[in-house]
């Protein structure tokens, strides 16, 4: 065990307590990042959940087609001999993201006092026991009860999301951007390897042409509680006053008039007009891009269609040249994944060399003109630059996931950050619902009013560009938080106190001096294997684009 307590406080604490996982002298910081990505990879998958959608939708022989189709909503949710429809089955994901904000909102305080180790297990706990659970009620074939489980596994994405941050953000002083970069990497990147194991589990599960969709929950879900555990286990806090080898923060005058030395409490952050400027921020950026997520492939097939296979756009297309197209479609949400997990790093890694509000400032104009040329390239058919210009878009969204707490960090301080990016979350549970209906309302109200297919998402693309631009002037406003909202220094004594840095005696200037060594070695591989076969699968997928 790498910590040091007291004898007398030994006995008293728990092996999840915070106190139990302070780092000693043989500990290297390096082995955080590959715990935090063992989470994050595993509640990524939540990305990867469309691919149950039409199995889930049949899974039950119906003998009276026509009584099935008459059914509402309220029937669909207690049916046993009925399948469900594609729509209400999309739920599942937006309960997912509603779940995670609302969660980390209200546990964040807590996850700062109760260390990440505990609020990983629990995490853990929470999304494969309710993965498992949504097998059970999928082999039930009840979908309230799906959706209760849905809740269920919200919780563990809450818990999961924030679980690394404030640690990683403390180990890295230095490299703050990077740092949260790696972690929420793994949760743009998980949907790469889950999507297609789960592809696989149904298929091998399948039972007289019914896919295994149960059998695959519950088997994800015990893997994932695994892998997540090993995680959990896998963290080390730094003890206060720890700093990596040659680095010291800069001088009062030196300091970056962005990056404050002091601390904001979470009770005053709301108060604070950064916390809603910031939350705008991501809250408009995540909205425009979820909203290309979420109609990726209907929006390439739509626009393109028959030019895709050199065919001209009134002619009758054979199934070859159909599925050709669908294969093309499937490649770009294969290089959409990829991207939006690559960008989280390499934005979140630049924030650290330009600062955070330049690193906003410009994803923002970036992505404006982006979104404004996109119709240019359906109008001219050019499939290649509206490919290259969705996957930068797509760099731009995860990047501004991975940047907001370090962006936080530098407004209110690292010691409550996990918990302040707790609440600023709930910006995604808005834009998770607000951006994929606001493009699925527009595309439909333009088809019904006579748009062309190919041109229905001319004007939803330039409100997305309009959306960057609310975001812009957002972050423009950004300034540091005045004295007034600061921590005193009894206020940190106190909020210190509750995290039990009291109860551990670290010499901060030894501790975590030791080798990378062979289990950081294996911490690495043990999750840059899989992220490498899903790098693969995603690659492989997307050579269909060629």
């Amino acid at each position: 065990m790498s910590s040091f307590l007291d004898k007398s406080e030994a006995t008293s604490v728990g092996f999840l307590s915070r106190e139990r996982t302070v780092a000693g002298s043989e500990f290297n910081r390096w082995l955080v990042p590959p715990a935090a990505l063992a989470i994050h990879l595993c509640i990524g998958m939540a990305y990867g959940f469309s691919v149950f959608w039409l199995p889930m939708s049949r899974l039950v022989h119906v003998d009276d087609p026509a009584s099935c189709a008459s059914q509402g909503f309220l029937a669909e949710l207690v049916t046993t001999t009925c399948n469900w429809s594609v729509p209400s089955e999309t739920h599942i994901f937006e309960i997912f993201i509603a779940v995670l904000g609302i969660s980390a909102a209200i546990w964040g305080g807590w996850l700062e006092h109760a260390g990440p180790r505990k609020a990983g297990a629990i995490s853990a706990l929470c999304w494969g026991g309710g993965l498992i659970g949504a097998g059970i009620a999928v082999w039930l074939h009840q979908l309230w009860l799906v959706y209760l489980a849905a809740i269920i596994c919200g919780v563990g994405q809450g818990l999961g999301y924030i679980t690394p941050v404030s640690t990683l953000i403390k180990w890295f002083p230095d490299r703050r951007g990077m740092a949260t970069g790696f972690a929420i990497m793994g949760y743009g990147g998980g949907a790469m390897i889950g999507a297609p194991l789960a592809v696989w589990l149904m298929g091998h599960f399948a039972t007289d042409g019914v896919p295994g969709v149960a059998r695959t929950l519950a088997a994800l879900g015990v893997i994932y509680f695994l892998i997540m555990l090993a995680g959990a286990f896998g963290f080390r806090v730094a003890p206060n006053g720890w700093r990596p080898v040659g680095w010291t923060p800069a001088g009062e005058g030196e300091r970056k008039a962005m990056v404050t030395h002091r601390h904001v409490h979470l009770s005053r952050v709301w108060k604070t007009p950064q916390f809603w400027l910031i939350w705008g921020v991501l809250c408009l950026n995540v909205t425009a891009g979820i909203g290309v997520i979420s109609m990726a492939s209907p929006m390439f097939q739509e626009v393109f269609g028959a030019r895709l296979v050199g065919a001209d756009s009134a002619a009758t297309l054979s199934e070859v040249q159909r599925g050709a197209i669908t294969a093309a479609a499937a490649g770009l949400v294969g290089l959409i994944s990829l991207f939006n997990s690559v960008g989280r790093i390499f934005w979140a890694s630049l924030s650290d060399k330009i600062g955070r509000k330049n690193m906003y400032y410009t994803i923002f104009l970036l992505g404006i003109a982006l979104y404004c040329l996109l119709p240019t390239w359906g109008q001219l058919g050019l499939p290649l630059l509206f490919v290259a210009s969705v996957c930068i878009i797509l760099t731009m969204y995860g990047g501004g996931f991975a940047t907001v707490p370090a962006y936080l960090a530098d407004i209110f301080g690292t010691q409550m950050v996990g918990a302040i990016h707790g609440r600023l979350i709930t910006a995604w549970s808005v834009a998770g619902v607000v951006g994929p209906a606001l493009i699925a309302g527009l595309r439909q109200f333009q088809i019904d009013h006579g748009v062309a297919h190919a041109h229905v998402y001319d004007v939803t693309l330039y409100i997305m560009a309009s959306l960057l631009f609310g975001g812009l002037i957002c972050n423009s406003f950004v300034r540091p938080v005045q004295e007034k909202h600061w921590m005193s220094e009894a206020e940190l004594a106190a909020e210190r106190s509750l995290q039990r840095e009291d109860r551990v005696s670290v010499d901060a200037a030894a501790a975590a001096r030791g080798s990378f060594g062979i289990g950081g070695v294996l911490a690495w591989l043990g999750v840059g294997i899989p992220f490498s076969i899903g790098l693969y699968i995603a690659l492989r997928q997307a050579a269909a684009l060629l």
